[in-house]
């Protein structure tokens, strides 16, 4: 007998305008909620400018900060009577479920967990070898951490970052592919349809996700293949990389596309030969890999525990040493080389994403909220 429907609220100093895997993540899983029955709201920050992404059921409290953060720039919300904005919203809205993603830290999550009389669940997104912030601040988080009822991990690496701070029962639930916005059969962009091989690269541009060693790269498959085109797309300072790290033989073969409209991200998939992500370590899953797999694109990425977790490697995907230009030179020519294992790869990666649906991945989250919930008696 399907369950009555809950009052879930989503939490996180990430979402959108800004972008990237959490901000996905929650969106996706908010929708799939949505369409299981459920009324599910988000409280997060505000960003000034929010793009269109402002409604009803979004909660915007205070003003979201960029900080440094696993190599990577993440957000926090400051604010002015934050603390007592947060806690009228949760007397108002009386939430079944409180659902936090991110980090354990003194952030908007932790705010919402002091004033919280719902279930509370935590999402870990993040994988990193070892955290000053845990081992120093630890004893004061671990009250934070004990008001969590229940603790979902994207992958083995997310809880295994997490769990040697923070020891619990974590239950392993991946982010989730929007299968029907990426898919195969997709048109690809008519300004690539040249007949050149082309390379995606589909991430920001800073230091983990490896576009440096990508942009080295790239003048040794050039030499093998000198119609090859490279195509990045994301945030970041593309023209310092592209000065620096580039010579001029090969700058007129590499685009840069910047950050480009939601709609057309999926043709940039189509647009391609191969898809690239060499990111050098604190990947925990690989949302890219799937959005590429999803639409039957050949891929080819570091070998690094994050990524381990969504490709087989030379089933679905080859992979390749992080920070190893030459070798993911030599790993890129040869899939672009030969059609018959790009195909192949192909659309062994397209029943793999398959398996990532958020229609099956809201499912098992309805499920451990209910699990958790009744373990509560509640």
């Amino acid at each position: 007998m399907p369950p009555g429907p809950l009052k879930v609220c989503l939490v996180s100093d990430i979402y959108y305008p800004h972008p990237g895997g959490i901000s996905e993540h929650i969106y996706h899983l908010a929708q799939h909620l949505r369409q299981r029955g459920h009324t599910v709201k988000i409280l997060t920050a505000d960003y000034g400018d929010n793009k269109g992404y402002d409604h009803p059921d979004i909660f915007r409290v205070g003003r979201a900060i960029p900080v440094p953060a696993n190599k990577s720039t993440g957000m926090i919300t400051i604010g002015r009577n934050l603390s007592e904005e947060i806690k009228g919203i949760l007397d108002r809205e009386r939430f079944d479920v409180i659902h936090m993603h991110g980090p354990i830290a003194p952030t908007l999550p932790f705010l919402v967990l002091l004033h919280s009389q719902a279930t509370n669940v935590a999402t870990f997104h993040a994988a990193h070898e070892d955290s000053t912030g845990y081992a120093l601040f630890g004893p004061i988080l671990q009250g934070y951490f004990e008001k969590l009822h229940g603790l979902i991990a994207v992958s083995p690496v997310a809880r295994d970052s997490i769990a040697k701070y923070f020891p619990g029962d974590y239950r392993l639930i991946p982010n989730g592919i929007d299968t029907a916005r990426f898919h195969l059969g997709i048109e690809p962009l008519e300004k690539f349809e040249d007949g050149s091989p082309t390379i995606l690269f589909v991430g920001r541009l800073e230091s983990r996700k490896g576009i440096r060693h990508l942009l080295q790269a790239f003048p040794y498959v050039w030499e093998r293949i000198p119609k090859v085109r490279l195509v990045v797309v994301g945030p970041g300072k593309a023209r310092t990389l592209y000065r620096y790290l580039t010579n001029s033989q090969v700058r007129e073969r590499i685009l840069f596309e910047g950050l480009v409209p939601a709609k057309d991200l999926p043709r940039y998939y189509a647009s391609c030969d191969v898809f690239c992500s060499p990111a050098t370590g604190q990947e925990s899953f690989g949302i890219v890999l799937l959005e590429a797999m999803a639409c039957g694109k050949a891929l080819v990425a570091s070998d690094i525990p994050g990524y381990r977790c969504v490709v087989t490697h030379g089933e679905d995907g080859m992979l390749v040493p992080p920070r190893s230009p030459k070798r993911l030179a030599v790993m890129l020519s040869k899939v672009l080389s030969d059609k018959a294992l790009r195909e192949r790869l192909g659309a062994q990666g397209r029943r793999k994403a398959e398996q990532y649906s958020w229609s099956r991945i809201a499912q098992q989250v309805e499920e451990y909220y209910l699990d958790v919930m009744a373990r509560r008696g509640r």
